[in-house]
């Protein structure tokens, strides 16, 4: 391989190549990966006399808005879980917490019960990085919430469960010991596969919509990010993105004009 075959100019060209070709920016993204493992492969070989690196820029990903569900979506999942046992009044009381305090499921499989103050509506929550943050839940979550920790049944060994094991977890698995985050994710796919919605709903798929339905209700950015524990008020701004594709999909639908191309 001749020495200069590989120049800034020309790596340029070949991505405006893919570009005018309709390649996805995934696409392109991975053809020059494959061209920046083989320059690398070539210059170690002593093919090229000139190492590649500084011509190989990288592109960055392109971020893609997360998904929002909307509220009749939330109650249609919300309604799956048979609250008169004990494991789907369970399911229902995460639910709420996922969605009214826009938990991730890791926060939620480490809530003690120390963590509860229920009277206050508030609970203490631990976030990435072991940062605390002090959240408000409503009447609605409370209330489940109360009614799974108080349920007599926590206390009894039955054929469905064994009695509370770990005195500090919140949520408990049939054992009696603290429920992990798969068992969540997995419960929450059962519910989503009988609620007949969209397979691409995931737990924290509740987390971007609340986010979303905050900002529509008129939430202040900073509080959002606040309560979601994120650090820059940069990456709430996403929100505001998702909002407006929302409304944008909503008013196509209701148009008078509206019509399934």
């Amino acid at each position: 391989m001749p020495e200069g075959a590989i120049t800034k100019e020309g790596v340029r060209a070949y991505v405006e190549y893919l570009g005018k070709k309709g390649y996805k920016r995934s696409t392109v993204l991975r053809k020059l990966s494959s061209f920046r493992s083989f320059s690398a492969f070539a210059y170690k070989k002593k093919w090229l006399k000139e190492d590649p690196k500084r011509y190989l820029y990288r592109m960055k990903r392109e971020k893609s808005l997360p998904r929002a569900v909307s509220y009749e979506e939330v109650q249609q999942l919300f309604s799956q879980p048979d609250t008169t046992s004990y494991f789907g009044l369970r399911d229902r009381s995460i639910m709420e917490l996922l969605y009214s305090s826009a938990l991730r499921i890791a926060e939620l499989a480490k809530l003690n019960i120390q963590d509860l103050f229920l009277e206050k509506r508030r609970i203490l929550v631990r976030g990435k990085g072991k940062k605390e943050r002090l959240l408000p839940i409503t009447d609605t979550a409370a209330c489940w919430l109360k009614t799974y920790v108080e349920d007599p049944r926590r206390l009894q060994d039955t054929k469905e469960h064994k009695k509370m094991r770990d005195q500090s977890a919140v949520f408990l698995n049939k054992w009696g010991n603290r429920l992990h985050m798969r068992s969540i994710h997995r419960s929450f796919c059962l519910y989503l596969q009988a609620s007949g919605l969209s397979a691409s709903i995931t737990p924290h798929t509740l987390r971007h919509s609340i986010a979303t339905h905050w900002l529509e209700k008129g939430m202040d950015i900073k509080t959002i990010q606040k309560i979601l524990g994120l650090d820059s008020v940069k990456t709430t701004t996403i929100y505001t993105k998702v909002s407006m594709r929302v409304k944008e999909e909503v008013y196509q639908k209701a148009h008078p004009l509206h019509k399934k191309m």
